[in-house]
């Protein structure tokens, strides 16, 4: 019995095992503090802008590894992270208007690793740490936002109830303001908002104001304002974030308005800090045709009507009453027309908005009606010197930004309904951006970024070098009893582990997966697993010998009859490790997807490349001992 390995079957074994390496390789590099940055809305920075931010950063006199420009937008490299936040703070201010700025982690590999694919696996918040943001909620907007509702609440409850009023607009100050008729409509007035509109505290007006009303938001109406905001937004920044495709996030409450959000393996955080930051909706309105623009621009605008303008700066007038805004949309997806060969949006509408749509663009075709981008952004505050200014706490100080841009106005051709496309984009990655945020649900209020900051691993670094260490122990332990106990036969499977470890960071690396101290531990099963499929193996070649087998016969039937023993035992652990995965969420996932790929390359391991190298050893040769 010759115990031959056919050269398929060394084929198979290279084929698997050197990709394998290759994939696992760049695992040994580490990270690199660093910052990216990416165009507005997509944009792409070329070369004139990497000399700009090159000039910025010689001349601030910050310390930095490298600094790179690819398609992801400009990449650049630190010694530390001090420096890496001295520079974010220059860079956002010196560079103008056109640029989001975010910290990251940037691996330390080669780059010709990168371009062939060979990417490092992530490692969770808890072993690694990651990128950190603190939002802050701005609850004034939720109250305004509130107010303004009620504003036309207010008309149509008095218009229901035939109570003439001469205007109903909201104060300046805070509360809504309404002025009656005439002061005989005060009590019928304030007996119906009560009745109907129990959100609010309405009060008559001092003296010389008898037919006045003030309506102010009542304190539990505030307090569930301000509770549903911060719910809205947890759950609006939770669908970006899985959106984005980031595995095992943080996104929690902290406080009364703010909220934390840890994103751990994220590549492109410059996109994930717009994503997250940005209050993005639309408005539709219907364009103004019926007077002048020109006359308008001079001083006279209508009292229903305001001018916008287009992102080229060209004025437009339109009606200030909203059809119906990103609120009535329930999916977007980005693609490209067929015909213009441009970036566009699909857009579907609720029932709602359907009836809307339907009803106002069939009274109005041949008119124009304009898409309204709306947006809130924060830019630093600096000081005569252009450098930021800060609170007492060492908090950048942050002014915000209202921004209004109409992307298009189109004529009305055909009489629309729940579906229609938005043109006007200024890149397949905007369309992409905006599609996403109006999937994934608008913010109640908008949000500010006011806290930015790579975090260290959860766990704290000497708990997680401690559990490395263990696992390291451990693992050297098994080498050594292996190699004591069985021998020759003990370096084979100590040969097969090692395998099995560069395999596993290997698969991991090329799916993208994000490891976890839970997945670590499903390692950790996995190599024990391993050396218990090479002790039935080798403790049935022993039994072999023992009964008066020849030693290539026992080297057969030792694997052959210890085969079916090891993969019965895979097979039901496999099982309920796909059990886990589908049934459980968060870190019991990730144990699950480490177990899973352990069983089956420890399988391969243990069976394959330990039989191989056995009968590279002893195969085809006449032995009288086996030195096991």
């Amino acid at each position: 019995m010759r115990n031959h390995t056919p050269w398929w079957k060394w084929l198979i074994i290279a084929v698997v095992i050197l990709p394998g390496a290759f994939y696992a390789m760049p695992n040994l590099f580490g990270d690199d503090p660093g910052i990216q940055l990416r165009g507005v809305r997509g944009g792409s920075l070329g070369p004139s802008q990497f000399e700009q931010v090159e000039k910025v950063l010689d001349e601030s006199g910050l310390v930095y590894n490298s600094l790179s420009l690819n398609d992801s937008g400009i990449r650049i490299r630190f010694p530390t992270t001090d420096a890496q936040l001295q520079a974010r703070d220059m860079l956002e201010v010196r560079l103008p208007m056109g640029y989001t700025t975010a910290l990251t982690l940037l691996p330390a590999a080669p780059d010709w690793l990168s371009r062939v694919g060979a990417l490092p696996m992530y490692l969770g918040l808890d072993l690694r740490g990651g990128v950190h943001f603190l939002l802050e909620v701005d609850m004034a907007s939720a109250q305004r936002r509130a107010e303004d509702r009620y504003v036309a609440d207010l008309r149509s409850t008095l218009r229901e109830a035939k109570i003439r009023y001469r205007g109903i607009a909201r104060d300046t100050s805070g509360g809504i303001i309404v002025t009656l008729r005439s002061a005989e409509s005060v009590e019928p007035a304030l007996k119906t908002i009560r009745q109907k509109l129990p959100g609010l505290v309405v009060t008559a007006g001092g003296e010389g104001s008898e037919d006045l009303l003030r309506a102010n938001l009542a304190d539990a109406e505030i307090d569930q304002l301000f509770k549903f905001s911060l719910e809205q937004n947890i759950t609006a920044l939770r669908n970006r974030v899985d959106e984005l495709g980031v595995a095992e996030p943080v996104v929690q409450r902290q406080g009364d308005r703010r909220i934390v959000v840890q994103l751990p393996g994220v590549q492109d955080t410059a996109r994930a800090k717009r994503i997250l930051g940005r209050t993005a909706t639309l408005e539709m309105m219907m364009v103004d045709e019926e007077h002048s623009l020109e006359a308008a621009l001079g001083g006279k605008v209508p009292p229903g009507s305001k001018i916008y303008r287009f992102r080229d700066e060209r004025p437009i007038l339109l009606e200030k009453r909203v059809i119906y805004s990103g609120e009535n949309i329930v999916d977007a997806a980005a693609s490209i027309d067929t015909q213009s060969g441009g970036p566009i949006v699909s857009i579907t509408l609720d029932a709602i908005g359907a009836r809307i749509n339907q009803k106002v663009t069939g009274k109005n075709i041949g008119k124009r009606m304009a898409v309204l981008y709306i947006e809130n952004r924060s830019t630093i505050r600096t000081d005569a010197d252009g450098l930021p200014l800060k609170n007492d706490q060492g908090r950048v100080l942050r002014t915000q930004q209202r921004v209004e841009e109409v992307i298009t106005a189109p004529v009305i051709r055909d009489q629309l309904g729940k579906r229609f496309q938005i043109e006007g984009l200024d890149s397949v990655t905007e369309a992409r951006d905006l599609a996403l945020m109006l999937r994934a649900g608008s913010l109640a209020a908008p949000v500010e970024i006011i806290e930015e900051r790579t975090v260290g691993p959860s766990l704290g670094q000497a708990n997680i070098d401690q559990g490395f260490r263990s696992v390291i122990v451990g693992f050297i332990l098994v080498l050594i009893f292996m190699a004591i106990y069985y021998r020759v036969f003990g370096l084979f499977a100590n040969v097969a582990l090692a395998l099995n470890l560069v395999l596993i960071v290997a698969v991991l690396s090329m799916l993208q997966a994000t490891l976890t101290l839970p997945g670590v531990a499903g390692i950790v099963l996995t190599v024990g697993m391993a050396v218990d499929a090479n002790v039935l193996i080798f403790e049935r070649i022993r039994e072999e010998i023992l009964n008066g087998a020849t030693p290539q016969a026992s080297i057969h039937t030792g694997y052959e009859r210890a085969l079916s023993t090891i993969v019965d035992a895979n097979v039901t652990t496999l099982i309920a490790a796909i059990v886990l995965f589908n049934f459980g969420t968060g870190p019991i996932k990730g144990f699950a997807v480490t177990l899973s790929i352990g069983i089956i390359t420890s399988m391969f391991t243990a069976i394959i490349v330990t039989r191989a190298l056995v009968n590279f050893l002893y195969g085809g040769k006449r032995i009288k001992a086996l030195t096991i």
